[in-house]
């Protein structure tokens, strides 16, 4: 008895039909279009579930926002002797030219990592190793990430072992003794964090029909913005301890992983990459029983690489073909500069003239929009379009905010300058959304987490620069805002080198995108010859 005999005698419902019909092989993509439904109740529970993990990669990616600011200072009583010079002191680093002793930090020294290791002065660029650590973390551990979830574990086990590994680093970060070892465990946490937002995307989009995948893809963004708006609520009642919010935020991913990650199915794409075709019918049937629809009894899912001559004996890599290198060339160098633009947009809040707590607060609640403005517009919209737009808005807010810098406001925060950032970060958001989406459409199953994860690679080299450039930023503010400007833009001009994929179907193999793309290509130079010959 074969693997689909065996299937059929466990699931009852598809028995009698499949005795007196021929066996059907039909693709994970055609299974999901035409019986299990392009998007029902079944995936809008497996997208949540799924998408619930990006608040914990959010909280971990950001939460040095808080924990390495600088705190503000002030003299302390017994500097009387010292009060106008004191007094006179208007910078960040105006306690430089004091006597230790005649200046404390508000709150105490145990505000953030700044305040508790002395990162002023001489020592203040000191302060951005950490962050840049996190994200070389991320850069490595999407690369290996990436290929656990193509090649061996596969997308759910992939979030699970990730989503452990970055509650225990997050503890294990709490209990850092100084800088250094602080720098390498915010290595090791970005290591553990990366797998999350690479899985989680692919494993969403996986799942649903070519319509949806743009919205779906938003979906996880979404939950991104709820973790990145907890952290003030999370960090203002543990302001007098950075360790206490590590503490805090290692609980989630813990729980999430015992709890939620079992009720998560595989993938029915990469098992049937991976020859597991039975198990990827019976992810599909479950989704179909719970849409209140049901497979048809004779059909079974075809392997995508026994269908490709030569595929068995040769397995396909990005590397392997010409279009796909340049590809994921052009997607990386302009993740880098997203990368950049995007994180620095967010770690630079503390060089603007407003209340931290405050500022991180309406950036979190600007990504809101952002999510809600990709996902309606990538329901219609070209995306290459949408993305290159965004990016130009972001760095013309970036030269706004210039303008602003030069003349800053004596007292009370700069609201001019605030709007400027705030439209930026809300564009710079979108950017960023609309290049994870993109490229998904961009490339196969068989090596799409491979692509997001080098994507994810490029996005955290650009991120590890961003804090150095926001260490300047607070003697020279006008510096990382013109530089942020200029790669926005930049970035929005690469997609110039990338096809269009709006409506375009899932394929399952490079071989199988490469025919696609060419046969689409022939049609629309057919119809374009056909309107100038009318």
């Amino acid at each position: 008895m074969d693997e689909f005999q065996e299937l059929v005698v466990q699931s009852g419902e598809r028995e009698p039909e499949a005795r007196s019909a021929p066996r059907l092989e039909i693709t994970v993509e055609e299974a999901i279009e035409e019986h299990v439904g392009s998007l029902g109740f079944a995936q809008l529970v497996h997208v949540f579930l799924v998408s619930l993990a990006w608040m914990f990669d959010a909280q971990n990616t950001l939460i040095t926002i808080f924990s390495d600011a600088q705190p503000a200072w002030r003299c302390t009583p017994s500097s009387s002797s010292s009060s106008s010079s004191c007094s006179s002191s208007s910078s960040s680093d105006g306690m430089c030219g004091l006597d230790r002793c005649a200046w404390e930090w508000v709150g105490g020294n145990k505000t953030s990592i700044i305040a508790e290791w002395g990162l002023v002065c001489d020592r203040r660029f000191r302060a951005g190793i950490p962050a840049s650590f996190f994200f070389l973390g991320s850069l490595f551990g999407s690369a290996v990430h990436g290929r656990l979830a193509d090649s061996y574990l596969g997308r759910k086990k992939t979030v699970f072992l990730s989503c452990l590994l970055t509650s225990i680093t997050t503890f294990l970060t709490s209990l850092a003794p100084n800088i250094w070892v602080y720098a390498l465990l915010r290595f090791s946490n970005g290591f553990a964090r990366s797998g999350i937002g690479i899985c989680c995307l692919v494993l969403a989009t996986e799942t649903v029909g070519r319509k949806w995948r743009g919205q779906v893809g938003q979906y996880g963004f979404f939950f991104f913005t709820i973790g990145f708006l907890s952290l003030p609520l999370v960090a203002y009642p543990a302001r007098t301890s950075w360790r206490t919010i590590y503490k805090v935020i290692s609980l989630l991913p813990l729980v999430y992983s015992i709890l939620i990650i079992p009720f998560v199915s595989e993938s029915p794409r990469w098992l049937a990459v991976k020859g597991r075709t039975g198990e990827a019918l019976d992810v599909l049937t479950k989704f179909a029983k719970l849409n209140g629809s049901k497979l048809p009894g004779n059909i079974a899912i075809s392997n995508p690489i026994d269908t490709n001559a030569g595929s068995a004996t040769k397995p396909e890599s990005l590397w392997s073909s010409r279009w796909a290198t340049r590809r994921i060339a052009t997607i990386m160098v302009t993740g880098f500069a997203v990368g950049f633009v995007y994180y620095g947009f967010q770690l630079n809040v503390e060089n603007l003239n407003f209340n931290l707590y405050f500022t991180v607060g309406v950036n979190a609640l600007m990504e809101i929009p952002a999510v809600f403005i990709g996902s309606v517009f990538l329901s219609f919209a070209n995306r290459r379009t949408l993305f290159s737009s965004s990016a130009f808005v972001a760095g013309v807010s970036c030269i706004l905010c210039i303008l602003f810098t030069k003349k800053p406001t004596t007292r009370g925060g700069n609201f001019a300058q605030l709007s400027a950032e705030s439209v930026g970060f809300m564009a710079a958001s979108t950017v960023f959304d609309v290049l994870y989406v993109y490229c998904v459409e961009l490339f196969p199953a068989n090596v799409r987490n491979l692509a997001v994860s080098k994507l994810r690679q490029s996005l955290m080299l650009g991120a590890a620069i961003a804090p150095h450039l926001v260490t300047l930023g607070r003697l020279s503010p006008w510096i990382s805002f013109l530089i942020f400007g200029g790669l926005s833009i930049f970035g929005g001009l690469m997609t110039i080198w990338l096809p269009e994929t709006r409506n375009a179907p899932v394929c399952e193999t490079l071989e199988q995108q490469e025919k696609q793309e060419k046969l689409s290509s022939a049609s629309i130079t057919e119809m374009e010859l056909l309107d100038s010959s009318n």
